[in-house]
């Protein structure tokens, strides 16, 4: 699960990491009163970030015809007309997609004076089942392109998850940062945080970028987390019912949200060809197959290993809900789940939905010839396939017809 920037920099706060001072709102009123407290504690200027669960804002296009989803302000005015001209609009960005997000938020803060920018990850590497944190000196910038380009200026260090990150790990990296020896004890306390934070939360990922050094007006410094990224993980979270509260449903796709109501993996693709699978293998080599005769999966839809009927029955509508969709194939493997369960739920999705989309259907396994018998019997339209490539060849045949 995602959350907001906003949302990782309280949880990040709460583990004794830095972060700017400011709040998030909904209105430009809002935000030309957080402006206005920021400027009266001395703050010489204020940014107003857009908030959406996607990455590259500051380069991202409104199609209002505004640019930037990020702008600086130098007083409360400016301020509210840059939150006023935000909300309420759609922001596209390179993650978004053509057809881009709904900015109902916006979080004001601070923009403090910038002497360097830095890059902070912990995630799970799982070739070692083991966290491992991730620093490099270069922060602000694509760390893919850092990774590809120069991976020598990115440093890891692995945690045991028994012992957790020791203080020593952390001065290690800190100084891997080339940070100054004034900093390193705020340095290890702050990526000592970092790392709670991604083990308290169970999450997947907690990622700051940029992390700055930041100067003050007596001439210290400081490391503030001017961006946090965290993504949590959906299979803890029934442990984390506080942090289940931080679910943004607006941010996601109305047909998955509605697969999650009934404990079905769902994830809407390109293509035209929808897909009704149980297993998350068997589902990926069906669309692998689908794609090997020339079609294109409408989407990845996993009904697990012991699906009700109803929840068959919800599948199947919430693939007819997709418009793109334009043939159905049915690929059913059945261990404990039955074939005949998966044949009853098609039929009644069927006749309730008044299909009339080209079906193709390959049932194996636990009661598969009750399972065929009961589609025949039911006078559906379904063509049977006795293996997947036969099945995926059919479905695709129908949409050059």
């Amino acid at each position: 699960m995602n959350i907001h920037e906003y949302q990782a920099k309280q949880l990040l706060a709460q583990h004794g990491v830095a972060v700017p001072p400011g709040g998030v709102c909904s209105t430009a009123e809002d935000a030309r009163s957080i402006a206005l407290k920021l400027f009266a504690e001395g703050h010489k200027r204020v940014i107003v970030k857009s908030q959406i669960h996607a990455g590259g804002r500051g380069q991202g296009i409104f199609k209002s015809g505004l640019k930037g989803g990020v702008k600086l302000g130098q007083s409360a005015a400016e301020v509210y007309a840059h939150a006023k001209a935000m909300l309420g609009q759609i922001l596209v960005t390179q993650q978004t997609g053509p057809e881009g997000r709904l900015v109902s938020l916006v979080l004001v803060e601070s923009a403090l004076a910038i002497d360097q920018e830095l890059f902070v990850a912990v995630v799970l590497d799982r070739s070692l089942s083991r966290p491992v944190m991730m620093v490099c000196p270069s922060g602000g910038v694509n760390i893919e392109a850092v990774a590809a380009q120069t991976p020598e200026l990115i440093t890891r260090e692995v945690i045991d998850p028994v012992m957790g990150m020791m203080p020593y790990q952390a001065r290690k990296v800190a100084l891997a940062l080339g940070l100054k020896s004034e900093l390193l004890p705020a340095a290890t306390k702050l990526l000592l945080g970092v790392y709670r934070t991604w083990w308290e939360c169970e999450a997947t990922l907690v990622e700051i970028n940029p992390l700055h050094v930041v100067s003050h007006l007596n001439g210290d410094q400081s490391l503030v987390a001017v961006d946090g990224k965290i993504g949590l993980d959906d299979n803890a979270l029934y442990r984390h019912p506080e942090l289940l509260a931080l679910r943004d449903l607006a941010e996601e796709s109305a047909l998955e949200v509605e697969a999650s109501n009934y404990n079905l993996s769902y994830i809407k693709l390109d293509g035209n060809i929808a897909c009704l699978v149980n297993g998350a293998g068997l589902a990926m080599a069906t669309m692998d197959i689908i794609q090997h005769y020339g079609g294109r999966p409408a989407n990845f839809l996993d009904v697990g290993g012991g699906a009700r009927q109803e929840q068959v029955t919800a599948a199947f509508k919430i693939i007819l809900s997709d418009p793109s969709v334009k043939a159905i194939l049915v690929n059913i493997f059945g261990g404990i789940m039955q074939c005949d369960i998966i044949a009853h739920g098609l039929v009644a999705a069927v006749k309730e939905n008044r299909l009339t989309l080209p079906l193709v259907v390959r049932l194996e396994g636990t009661n598969a010839d009750r399972g065929r018998k009961i589609l025949k019997e039911s006078g559906l339209e379904a063509m049977g396939a006795g293996s997947l490539a036969e099945a995926a060849e059919k479905v695709v045949k129908t949409l050059l017809r």
